[in-house]
């Protein structure tokens, strides 16, 4: 059925930026703090409170806007929109309208759609265009006892009044639910990667809108669009998406009419449900900020700005696997956040072998940072410790399998490589000499396995093996160990 439509989306993501105070006072923007105590007139909205905008909100809606490409606009007006809701105590929120901070922008991204079980079927490269980049204030929040269809008590928390927001618009580009869910994942990276976003959706400082819609293929009108309101993870929005379009077109297959309206996504149920019909541009009586006067950005601050910007998560990804020769899906991992991405490379510079270090962060540290649920910033084993644990598996100084039960200790403890490597009787034995008088012994003490091997049961090999690092404690050498027992099993060099 679905192979009939195109399916048209467009995003709005609020971003909340990632500044100490509100976007027009000095109010705290600190998340967690008691009900109602991050207040003042004016982001309470009290008569003759007088509003006045923050620096450090344009500077970082410079970096967004340049990470993703946008057009800065050297003038740019705060706007009244009206609309009343309990958690709007001035009855409007500055936003702006017409003459936006920022506009015509685009990111280029890696996109796929997704098998039954979540995996990528086939990477491919899409751009997608942002219409612009505005600022505006939050709202405050609305807290409801019992479901929200029948709760009996309701209140309002206003901390969240006043702070700001960058709002950042796409054009409908998005084809299916899972371009979407790669966008808004590649969003959030740069916004972190810039540092004016937390990208945290379980506080609610990203989130985001989606505006959805079906039309036969091969046509060239949208069809009548319905918006998917405070979808706050990647994966309601995704599940969000696909059900509402699944739900559109059942509703056009058997005659109805798609009505524009805002929807709620319930994931309990896994369905959305009305909640309002959708308000127009008209609906919210936009009208210039009188109390704010144009804002002025010179071009010497957008070029500071410019000058400033770190390298953003796509550019990374890609020089990363050309300096490094990483697969794509190595590069993506170490490159979602920017904390891991330096993390990985002061592992690669102080190990000497940028593939040994992909592994070892991926792999074993990684499962050591999630039993412990420890984010890689805190690591108990930095960068260094870890560059130099690599090197003594490169000259061989340890085993792999010591490395492994080495590190584990390196995390508890906060010790260094040469520290654990000491106390757990030190490096790795390679002495052939050490090792033949080891395994004559081990040969001695098993017999039979001796006889059942010498009559073709080869695959004692791996017994005798077993014993050989069993009896060094896991410090000989496994190449030397496999060798020399080899040899000697099959009657060579047993005299020497």
């Amino acid at each position: 059925m679905r192979d009939k439509y195109e399916v048209v989306i467009g995003l709005e993501i609020h971003a909340q930026l990632k500044t100490e105070s509100k976007i027009f006072c000095s109010c705290s923007t600190r998340f967690g703090d008691e009900p109602n105590s991050n207040t003042c007139p004016v982001c309470l909205g009290l008569p003759g409170a007088l509003p006045v905008l923050n620096r450090a909100v344009v500077e970082m809606s410079a970096h967004a806007a340049l990470a993703l490409n946008l057009t800065i606009n050297q003038e740019s007006i705060f706007s009244r929109k009206n609309y009343f809701y309990p958690d709007l105590p001035k009855g409007y929120q500055i936003s702006q309208y017409d003459r936006p901070f920022s506009e015509r922008g685009w990111v280029e991204i890696p996109t796929s759609e997704r098998n039954e079980s979540g995996h990528a079927i086939e990477w491919k490269m899409k751009r997608f265009r942002i219409h612009r980049l505005h600022i505006e204030e939050d709202a405050g929040k609305s807290l409801h006892e019992g479901m929200r269809e029948s709760a009996s008590k309701s209140y309002v928390d206003l901390n969240r009044s006043g702070v700001p927001l960058a709002e950042i618009v796409s054009e409908p580009d998005f084809r299916s639910s899972w371009e979407a869910y790669d966008y808004v994942q590649y969003l959030r990276r740069a916004l972190q990667y810039t540092d004016v976003c937390d990208g945290n959706m379980e506080e609610g400082n990203l989130r985001c809108d989606a505006n959805v819609s079906i039309m036969p293929r091969g046509a060239e009108k949208f069809g009548t669009k319905v918006e998917l309101k405070n979808l706050n993870s990647f994966r309601f929005l995704q599940r969000a998406l696909e059900y509402e379009i699944d739900r559109q077109i059942a509703a056009v297959e058997s005659g109805e009419r798609i009505i524009q309206e805002t929807r709620l996504w319930n994931e309990r149920d896994s369905k959305t449900y009305s909640m309002r019909s959708k308000e127009e541009a008209h609906d919210y009586r936009y009208f210039p900020e009188p109390d704010l006067p144009p804002l002025v950005v010179s071009e010497t601050m957008i070029e500071h700005v410019r000058q400033s910007m770190p390298e953003l998560p796509e550019a990374r990804r890609r020089r990363l696997i050309e300096q490094y020769s990483l697969s794509p899906d190595d590069a993506a991992q170490l490159t979602d956040t920017r904390t891991m991405a330096d993390f990985y490379e002061a592992t690669a510079r102080a190990s000497a072998n940028p593939k040994s270090a992909a592994n070892w962060i991926l792999n074993e540290l990684v499962r050591e940072l999630k039993n412990t649920g420890t984010d890689i910033s805190a690591s108990p084993v930095g960068a260094e410790s870890l560059g130099a644990m690599i090197r003594k598996i490169d000259d061989q100084t340890i085993s792999g399998k010591m490395a492994k039960d080495a590190l584990i200790e390196m995390y508890k403890s906060g010790k260094s490589v040469d520290e654990v490597v000491s106390e757990m009787g030190g490096g790795q034995v390679s002495d052939e000499g050490a090792i033949r008088e080891m395994a004559r012994q081990v040969i001695a003490s098993n017999p039979r396995q001796l006889e059942q091997y010498r009559s073709g049961k080869s695959t004692l090999l791996g017994f005798f093996v077993g014993q050989m690092m069993k009896a060094s404690g896991g410090r000989a050498n496994p190449q030397v160990v496999n060798r020399v027992i080899k040899e000697m099993l099959e009657g060579e060099g047993q005299q020497n």
